[in-house]
């Protein structure tokens, strides 16, 4: 059994003195990490990246120096904090030679590609006394935050039914990335990809998952992994829910639907600016079609941006890490235990 991420809340670093991180990785996701410290009034020290006309364009977008290597930029610069933003490959290996060196992480998920390197990282945050935060940035968008807290408030009456769905076709590209495509490289396809946000929203929504149904299918691409999955859910609450996750699938969607006893939330970007519907029967006027809405909606959702501010209170003032190593080991075990049911074609009970 993995430790639980524990972190005593003590800064080395004097009050009033700017948050000082370094970016492990340059590539897309990088950027919004970078957006995200930039927008708190962190300085970016530096970035690694093993790939030079990498290092050499974001150097030139960044305006801060790139580096070869770790050991590079940690012989180089003075800071208290990394963003893991690898191919998931590399997660476990990055984030626990900056734990070792004393370093707090924000890791891109998924976490790492098997169980055992999510629990050796957790071991390893844990030992060097620092924050291990799981970039599941779910976990900080508002919508999520509000739907979590109707359900929690009984405002739909008791979850029956969880829908979750994360899908695009990498923006109309016949190919995709060897950093995605090949096994080696990111251990799953868009079922680990996506999938692993959804299985971690599964769990923040609607509770602890004990049985699992999942099919895969490679059909858009010629890659090693899969591009369509569907994962059927039964959580210990009773619900039941359904993750779906897609590279095959026009545009961009992210969304989520939960049905309730007394009232549904439903909320999806595929339709504009995306909005949280409460769907519920508080009047008199209602009938099969015609029903009381509740609408919520927010200038900025957050997510990136606010998963950034809640590590950095995280190091500095010892909050509640927002999405923990645990957290993130908890997701990559559904994505395989996903995997195998595929294989198998059969549901597997989660143990």
């Amino acid at each position: 059994m993995a430790q639980a991420n524990t972190y005593d809340g003590r800064s080395t670093t004097p009050e009033g003195m700017p948050f000082r991180v370094a970016l492990i990785g340059a590539g897309g996701i990088a950027n919004a990490h970078y957006k995200g410290y930039t927008a708190a009034g962190a300085v970016i020290v530096g970035f690694v990246d093993p790939f030079e006309p990498t290092r050499t364009r974001r150097e030139k977008e960044w305006k801060i120096t790139g580096y070869s290597s770790f050991e590079e930029l940690l012989a180089s610069e003075k800071f208290e904090a990394v963003s893991v933003c690898t191919p998931n490959a590399y997660h476990a290996p990055a984030s626990i030679q900056a734990a070792l060196a004393g370093k707090h992480v924000l890791c891109e998920k998924p976490l790492s590609m098997s169980l055992a390197d999510c629990e050796k990282m957790i071991l390893a945050a844990t030992d060097a006394g620092v924050v291990l935060q799981t970039g599941h940035h779910l976990r900080a968008n508002l919508l999520v935050e509000k739907t979590k807290e109707l359900i929690s408030s009984g405002a739909i009456g008791r979850v029956t039914f969880i829908r979750l769905r994360q899908t695009h076709d990498w923006g109309g590209n016949k190919t995709v990335a060897d950093s995605f495509g090949k096994l080696a490289n990111s251990g799953g396809g868009t079922l680990l990809d996506n999938g692993c946000h959804m299985f971690d929203l599964a769990r923040n929504l609607g509770g602890n998952v004990k049985n699992i149904f999942a099919r895969t299918a490679t059909l858009g691409f010629d890659i090693e992994v899969e591009d369509v999955a569907n994962a059927s859910l039964a959580f210990e609450s009773g619900a039941i829910g359904s993750v779906e996750s897609s590279w095959t699938a026009t545009g961009w969607e992210e969304g989520w639907w939960v049905y309730g006893t007394d009232g549904a939330l439903e909320c999806t970007n595929r339709l504009g600016t995306r909005k949280l519907r409460h769907v519920h029967r508080s009047s008199s006027g209602t009938d099969w079609n015609t029903l009381d809405e509740t609408i919520y909606s927010f200038a900025d959702e957050g997510g990136h941006s606010r998963e950034i501010v809640a590590f950095i209170s995280s190091v500095r003032h010892g909050t509640p890490v927002i999405c923990t190593g645990q957290d993130g080991l908890e997701s990559v075990r559904l994505v395989l235990k996903a995997y195998e049911s595929a294989k198998l074609g059969q549901p597997l009970e989660l143990k």
